[in-house]
């Protein structure tokens, strides 16, 4: 980081700055910037392992195969079959374990070196993604219901008369607004905080150690709570993945459903 290289008299705390990092271009719409080469190298490395760990699959499997099967097996039937179905669930796996994988590398880019940047914590990319569930679950449920069917069958039955719109208006919202806004606010939102935290402990510690005295104290203290923020940030990451993953699931396996 600039700060840290600088090692400035007067401290400047990290902010949303630190994650606009254009490579080339500076500014509009055409900047090519960090994260969207991390998303780039999260895709050539995902499908270099995947090839590599099932191209020989074995009956003694590798670590690679094993690792691979685990992750498959806990958003196939921990998470597909579980929240669609069994009769419905197989062709949504390779979305799901798509949006798990590419979701967990790119937040772990964030505590791993040369990387150091998670890659949703740039709002574009969950909003794209939360874009891509929002109208699949859609799509599925009014293939499956019909069009009139599918919206119909947002008020359950047997409310009162005067209660259907107000019912109606407000699962309308929900489904069209808050699923998608709120599904893309919590990935970007944890990204963003344990970043520009971590961040601010490092740089804020090399701030300290760098000044003599008894900020030099300080400054180790907290280099060791930055190093624990980091632990703390990787279940994080995994979690961020596996909420969204399962989400994602359970809005595709709600607009499948026979009562919607």
């Amino acid at each position: 980081m600039s700060i840290v290289a600088a090692a400035p008299t007067d401290f400047e705390a990290p902010g949303v700055s630190e994650f606009w990092q254009p490579l080339f271009g500076t500014s509009g719409a055409w900047a090519i910037t960090r994260p969207m080469l991390l998303m780039v190298a999260s895709a050539i490395l995902l499908a270099w392992y995947l090839l590599a760990t099932t191209r020989k699959k074995a009956l003694v499997p590798s670590r690679g195969q094993m690792a691979t099967e685990a992750v498959y097996g806990m958003v196939r039937n921990g998470i597909a079959k579980d929240l669609i179905g069994s009769k419905e669930f197989l062709k949504f796996v390779p979305l799901l374990f798509s949006l798990f994988m590419v979701i967990l590398v790119n937040n772990v880019f964030g505590v791993l070196p040369p990387f150091s940047y998670p890659t949703m914590s740039r709002i574009g990319f969950p909003i794209a993604l939360s874009l891509l569930v929002w109208i699949i679950f859609h799509v599925v449920g009014m293939r499956k219901h019909g069009f009139f069917g599918y919206w119909k069958s947002l008020v359950p039955a047997g409310l009162p008369k005067a209660m259907i719109a107000p019912i109606f208006i407000l699962e309308l919202i929900t489904d069209l607004f808050t699923r998608p806004v709120t599904l893309a606010l919590r990935l970007f939102g944890n990204m963003f905080a344990g970043h520009i935290l971590i961040v601010l402990f490092i740089t804020g510690g090399w701030y300290m150690l760098t000044n003599g005295g008894i900020l030099v104290v300080a400054g180790g203290v907290t280099w060791i709570f930055a190093f624990v923020m980091t632990l703390f940030e990787l279940l994080v990451e995994f979690l961020q993945a596996y909420v969204f993953t399962l989400l994602a699931a359970l809005y595709i396996g709600g607009a499948l459903a026979d009562e919607h």
